[in-house]
């Protein structure tokens, strides 16, 4: 591949020597300590690691640890033995804030090398991409002050693409986040019912004609978080714990790792498609963001958000929906104590600024720190409508572009919006958003907005809380966001047989809290709340209620008209287990009011400062104690596999047992090659 193909990436040689490493340890020579893009050990039953699609970009870095009282003055990228980029050194190094940016010719300071890496130099090549399907081997050479050269081979794979004609042209993602097959089985039952061993009814996640399973790992543990359980999915490789849209790296800027395109942003530079980002949760939250902001810290809801809006010409967005309005809200004087009236909780220590490489390599916006932004105006003035009610929403029409924040932080969950819609709970109103709209309305609308573009779009709608109320065990809850959630995909279903080039699949980032289905009480809804007024004891509260085999029989819910059971405290009622859980007080009865979210900008005030502070309090007086299996307030994540369903254009590609960043390919042969 010529050199001129790469002059227009940009090449960065990130020259750093820690300030608390001036009695660095000696080391023989220099060495290179970490190539991305990362690699498996020769010999291993899978070589190739990092996998692409044909075009697709993604940053190439070497992180190199001169000789104790030595520089390094180059590093060269080669691929496949040609000459990628060869990076200079004006001088040898020895301030602790040089960088020098070859290629685009800017000279910035450095980010400080982690101590893990002290000393080094973080050498980087943005936005490579390879066309060439097969197996490419990557070597970085880099040379010493002295003269001293050091080597380090790596390899990734491109993945090629078959031409089979009826390509895909709207893609939609529904990522039911923490929903294995207890939470799936768990709905069905709730919503259709058993009769003498067989389903009443399915799902609309039930009808898709092709399911297989996927692993869910990340890059550096077996149980993922959201992060890379998302990300993995639309970049094709692995990313670490709390990380999106990169690989690692030994720089301490968690906005500067080495980026990896989004499905997302390749067919939004490659096709025109839109891309649309639905969600229950805050929207700066691990799964929404990991559809479009590249960085290492997940928590960073100042520069996720902007890096939303900021980055819009890259990804396609035109619509964006859920929670979060507190990182959107001016807050002028980056206030952390008080709380800004506002509810804002923007600020400059949560905000990025990017280095020059990035900007240009990658036409990213460069970033700012400004807390005092006014966002919610920025998405306006870039004409987007905005929805803060679902009668704002109701009453958009069909715009264009759309942002839609209904809360300040994570919205509330079904079982508390269709109480408050039925006037028998104040949940709503407590938390100050009575008028919130239920997924599959936002589903709906996103996707009658996302079909103006003729390119077609990528939609991800997630069930958020599906996982956040399984975290917490709030079982009664929980099985409702997996109804909400199988509305919002018959949406969808219907959507992509009135437009059959529509490829939806249904899947999860992980499961959580090893939920399982354990049976159905003995006792009628009555004799159960009476116990919540007895001894409490194992006897009492465990044995004399949980019916296991023939016992539990066949719960039986009754369905309203707005699609959720009247209760869900009915007799002989469904129960669930946890394998993955923290210590719980259980009644087996739906409480009243949600456990505290810390999330929520106003959680300490009254009346939510009134409500479960975690699950480990929760029912103290009503309920027996039961025994946590892991430490912590909070059930976790597992590495059990998930389901994946699939409809529409392109499903046939998704069966067997599948790692979660095969789903990426599947999805880019889908949308480019098509299927027969």
């Amino acid at each position: 591949m010529s050199r001129t193909r790469f002059q227009r990436s940009a090449l960065t040689l990130a020259l750093t020597t820690a300030l608390a490493a001036l009695a660095a340890p000696a080391f023989a020579a220099p060495t290179i300590s970490r190539l991305t893009p990362p690699s498996n050990a020769l010999g291993q039953t899978v070589n190739t690691l990092a996998r692409f699609l044909p075009g697709q970009r993604f940053d190439l870095q070497a992180t190199v640890r001169p000789e104790a009282g030595k520089s390094i003055t180059k590093v060269q990228f080669l691929v496949d033995g040609n000459s990628v980029a060869t990076l200079n050194a004006a001088a040898p190094v020895t301030s602790a804030a040089t960088s020098v940016f070859s290629g685009k010719t800017s000279l910035v300071p450095a980010s400080a090398i982690t101590a893990a890496a002290p000393g080094s130099v973080a050498a980087s090549v943005r936005a490579y991409s390879n066309a060439t399907a097969g197996v490419h081997t990557l070597t970085a050479i880099a040379t010493q002050s002295d003269g001293t050269t050091t080597t380090s081979t790596g390899n990734f794979e491109v993945i090629g693409i078959t031409a089979q004609g009826r390509p895909a042209k709207n893609i939609v993602i529904f990522l039911g986040d923490g929903m294995g097959a207890a939470h799936r089985t768990a709905g069905r039952i709730l919503a259709k019912g058993y009769a003498q061993g067989k389903a009443k009814g399915l799902l609309a996640m039930d009808t898709f004609p092709f399911t297989g399973m996927v692993m869910t790992a990340s890059l550096d543990s077996i149980v993922t978080d959201s992060a890379p359980g998302m990300a993995n999915y639309v970049t094709g490789n692995k990313a670490n714990n709390n990380q999106e849209g990169v690989f690692p790296d030994d720089t301490t800027d968690t906005f500067d790792n080495p980026r990896i395109e989004y499905l997302s942003e390749f067919l939004h530079r490659t096709q025109g498609k839109s891309l649309g980002v639905v969600t229950t949760s805050d929207v700066f939250d691990a799964t929404p963001a990991a559809n479009a902001v590249h960085t290492s810290n997940r928590g960073n809801g100042t520069g996720i958000v902007d890096q939303f809006f900021d980055d819009r010409a890259q990804t396609g967005l035109t619509v964006l929906m859920g929670g979060g309005r507190k990182w959107f809200l001016p807050n002028a004087g980056n206030s952390t104590s008080p709380q800004p009236a506002n509810g804002s909780q923007r600020r400059t220590s949560s905000d990025y600024v990017l280095p020059s490489d990035i900007v240009t390599g990658w036409s990213a916006a460069p970033g700012a720190l400004d807390a005092g932004r006014d966002l919610i105006a920025d998405f306006q003035g870039a004409g987007f409508t905005y929805a803060a009610t679902k009668t704002d929403l109701d009453n958009a029409g069909t715009p264009d572009k759309l942002l839609g924040l209904f809360s300040y932080s994570n919205m509330n969950v079904s079982f508390d919006k269709i109480n408050g819609r039925r006037g028998t709970s104040s949940v709503v109103n407590d938390y100050g958003f009575p008028d919130q709209p239920m997924l599959d309305e936002m589903a709906d609308k996103a996707l009658n907005v996302l079909k103006k573009n003729p390119n077609g779009f990528v939609l991800m709608v997630e069930g958020a809380s599906i996982d956040k109320q399984a975290h917490l065990m709030d079982t009664d809850r929980w099985m409702l966001e997996v109804l909400e959630f199988d509305r919002a995909i018959q949406k969808a279903k219907d959507f992509a047989i009135a437009n059959p080039d529509t490829l939806v699949i249904v899947t999860a980032d992980h499961e959580c809290s090893g939920a399982a289905l354990i049976g159905a009480s003995l006792l009628t809804n009555a004799a159960l709340q009476a116990k919540a007024s007895g001894s409490h004891t194992t006897a009492d509260q465990r044995d004399a209620v949980v019916g296991n085999y023939e016992a539990a029989k066949f719960p039986s819910y009754a369905i309203q008209a707005d699609g959720y059971p009247a209760t869900t405290d009915i007799d002989n009622k469904l129960l669930v287990g946890y394998g993955a859980n923290a210590d719980r007080y259980e009644t087996w009865l739906a409480t009243a009011q949600p456990t505290q979210d810390s999330q929520q900008p106003f959680v300490g005030a009254s009346p939510l400062n009134t409500y479960p502070a975690n699950p480990n309090v929760r029912n103290s007086d009503t309920g027996v104690f039961i025994t946590g299996q892991v430490a912590g307030q909070q059930a976790v994540h597992t590495a059990t596999d998930i389901p994946l369903s699939a409809f529409g254009r392109g499903s046939s590609l998704f069966t067997g047992v599948m790692d979660n960043t095969d789903v990426f390919f599947k999805l880019g042969q889908a949308a480019i090659g098509g299927v027969k």
